[in-house]
């Protein structure tokens, strides 16, 4: 066992390394993306695998008075053409969204629209997208994948926002380089949404120890908060959900100047009681058929998510359609 994690802290690094692992795995994602009951399993976490189940997810949000980002799931795409069928089908979702008048945004992954083939090819894909987002009066919220595209993606993100505006960058708190970062969107005056972090990164570009990741959370929040261009605060943990509210309480910063932001599916409970203290909320809800690396992340962020989707389990397999929709959206 390790010397430096309690027994629980280790086992939970172990789990989440597992997990990322796993969520790598080619062969066990083909079979999982086209099990039944793993399909129902991800209800929690997605969506659905069409636009129209996203849509409907999105109106019952709003009902319950929180906002919408879609995630249209896929990454790492390897031709052109499948960057440009992305870009196409983005725009087709945007003016959906939009449609709705709803306040959504899109989240995109930039590898899905080529980062990987290159920096070109990505941002011209993406340009496009922002440019309708504009017009339309949403915007593209860009994520942040692992530390390799770091550079290039906040290079398209900056090119995007002297274009059109209309963009909000994702920092990940766990990059030892992020307080940097942070600074330079702030002074362009770019917004940007604050979270942990899901990739598995080594020692020698991210903090490996909760304690060090949640110190560099609470630290970049501030920044944030109190310089930055209506940020967006991603967590489920209490304790920072906790700590931005006393930053916006003692500055004195509105609920209008920023946002918190949560996954679909997870701590209903937080956002429920977010919602009700009168600050806004806007789920990251992604649809389509290549959920497998996503839930596998979502999976390794916590590990309550494990033990309630191996409890959840027998309960899906067993119950008629209508009853197993009925459990998935109800439970906390």
């Amino acid at each position: 066992m390790s010397r430096h994690l309690p027994r629980a802290s280790y086992a939970e690094s172990v789990l989440r390394t597992v997990l990322l692992g796993l969520s790598e795995n080619g062969a066990i994602r083909r079979w999982m993306e086209t099990s039944p009951t793993a399909d129902r399993l991800t209800s929690r976490f997605v969506a659905g695998r069409s636009i129209e189940q996203e849509i409907e997810v999105i109106k019952r949000l709003k009902s319950d008075n929180t906002l919408a980002t879609v995630d249209y799931l896929g990454e790492n795409v390897t031709s052109l053409e499948e960057a440009a069928k992305t870009r196409d089908t983005y725009i087709e979702i945007l003016e959906r969204v939009a449609r709705l008048d709803m306040g959504a945004t899109v989240s995109i992954k930039p590898t899905q629209f080529g980062l990987s083939i290159s920096k070109d090819v990505c941002r011209d894909n993406v340009n496009p997208l922002v440019a309708r987002a504009r017009e339309l009066g949403t915007r593209v919220e860009i994520d942040m994948e692992s530390s390799e595209y770091v550079d290039h993606t906040l290079e398209i993100v900056s090119a995007m926002h002297a274009l059109h505006g209309s963009v909000r960058a994702v920092i990940q708190a766990y990059l030892y380089r992020s307080e940097k970062d942070v600074e330079c969107l702030c002074a362009e005056k770019i917004p940007i949404r604050l979270c942990k972090g899901a990739y598995k990164e080594p020692a020698s570009v991210a903090f490996q120890k909760k304690a060090e990741v949640d110190r560099n959370y609470v630290r970049l929040t501030h920044m944030i908060l109190e310089r930055g261009a209506y940020p967006a605060v991603a967590t489920h943990d209490e304790e920072m959900v906790a700590e931005a509210l006393r930053t916006v309480k003692d500055g004195g910063i509105t609920p209008d100047r920023f946002e918190f932001q949560m996954l679909y599916g997870i701590r209903r409970d937080l956002q429920q009681r977010i919602v009700e203290e009168g600050y806004r909320l806007r789920l990251y809800v992604p649809y389509g058929d290549a959920w497998y690396p996503y839930f596998m992340r979502r999976l390794a962020e916590r590990p309550a998510n494990v033990m309630f989707s191996a409890k959840l389990l027998p309960e899906i397999a067993s119950a008629e359609p209508q009853e197993r929709r009925w459990s998935q959206t109800q439970v906390e």
